[in-house]
């Protein structure tokens, strides 16, 4: 089973990549606008951007007089990515998720104290 079958559909193979995702309409079409967390130097795009167009769907208004109006919905893939990403972001932000982003920080606050004392060593050299 697949999890995420709505955005393999979409041609996303690496999900856990994903940093954020923005959504908007233009001109009667959704617009999902996903960024990933690429590695510097990664010829991959920092984001895409999926257009879902939405669907045209007639509903009456007055039964006596069969008047009907025209309403625009949102597309069922495009709910169905909508609802697998905010998962996704659910995921990210449980404990694993936390804890892994304070290893990394202590990581990078260990490399730049290691950079500054070689710094200030340098320094007391030219004295």
């Amino acid at each position: 089973m697949k999890t995420y079958p709505a955005l393999e559909a979409m041609g996303i193979r690496n999900p856990g990549q994903i940093a954020r995702f923005a959504t908007f309409m233009v001109d009667n079409t959704d617009i999902l606008k996903i960024t990933y967390e690429r590695k510097q130097g990664s010829m991959l795009p920092e984001s895409r951007k999926y257009r879902f167009p939405r669907l045209k769907k007639s509903i009456l208004v007055d039964s006596g007089t069969r008047q009907t109006d025209v309403i625009f919905e949102s597309s069922a893939e495009f709910r169905n990515a909508l609802t697998e990403l905010e998962k996704l972001m659910i995921a990210r932000r449980s404990g694993t998720e936390i804890r892994e982003m304070i290893a990394q920080e202590v990581r990078h606050l260990e490399e730049d104290v290691a950079v500054r004392l070689a710094y200030i060593k340098s320094l007391v050299e030219r004295l």
